[in-house]
Formats: structure tokens, sequence, C-alpha cells
């Protein structure tokens, strides 16, 4: 299906005009085994009215591109602790790009190292969060990037 044509449908399907929740998908791509960020992330944007879908530990990109498709979800929030990040995280990029689904919003968070944020941005991760970030932070850019705003 077309990005266009995908855009269309789910702006405009029936099921999509009567949901006021954003619909987010959190995910932790490798073998990679620390989710209590993660975790604690996907509660946060529950509590704020996200409708979250978890995936699990040790979930593949195609698996992550997958349930994304699949759940008809707004955005992806990945999460790595193993420094695989400079892989695994643009592989989802490039794997949603190649479904249709270049309208989702990709961020992410865990252990990144501040010389590595610019190339994932250039790589389509449009936010990273890094220790020390807090869920209303993370909360406020989702609500502001979901409403069509580009907040830093």
């Amino acid at each position: 299906m077309s990005a266009d044509r995908r855009t269309r449908d789910r702006r405009y399907t029936g099921r999509r005009m009567a949901q006021t929740k954003h619909r987010i998908v959190v995910a932790k791509p490798g073998l990679d085994g620390h989710d209590r960020g993660a975790k604690v992330v996907a509660r946060a944007l529950r509590d704020a009215g996200f409708e979250v879908i978890y995936t699990g530990l040790h979930q593949t990109p195609e698996q992550i591109a997958e349930a994304t498709i699949q759940e008809d979800a707004d955005a992806v929030g990945l999460s790595c602790h193993s420094g695989a990040h400079m892989t695994l995280f643009p592989k989802v990029v490039r794997l949603l790009r190649e479904r249709g689904a270049s309208d989702v919003v990709v961020f992410a968070g865990g252990i990144i190292p501040r010389e590595d944020i610019p190339k994932l941005a250039d790589e389509g991760i449009e936010r990273i969060f890094t220790p020390g970030a807090t869920t209303v932070e993370i909360v406020e850019w989702l609500n502001g990037r979901l409403a069509g705003e580009r907040p830093s």
C-alpha cells in the first residue's frame, strides 16, 4: 500500500475517527534484557492517556515494524541499553518506510552516547531520551509531536 493511501486510510477509517487515544508501541530491540525503563515509560504513557502496546524483550526490528503496523500505531518508542542502537534503531525506521509507514513517529531512549544522537536523528529517530529524562518530558514531547508540533 502506498504511503499516501496508508495515511489516508489511517486518518479516515471509522475506527480511527472514533479513536481518541494515540497508539504507541514500546519495544526492546535486540538482546538487551534491561526493560525497567521501557516499562516505566509505557506506564507513564498509559497514565497520560495513550494506548500503549509493549512488545516485550528480545524483539527483532522486523517484529517491531510488524507490530507497529499491525497495531496501527502513531508512534514507536525504542529502548536500548546494549550498545546496538546504531544498528537496530535505523533498521526499524527503514522497515517502517519500506512498508509504507513513514508517518509513524519513532523516538528512543536508553544508554545512547551523545555523539550518536545526531547520527540517529539523520536516520529518522526524531528524539532520543537519555538517562535523566523525566516521564513528564517524554509525555509532553509526544503529545506535542502527535499534535503536529515539531518541538526539539
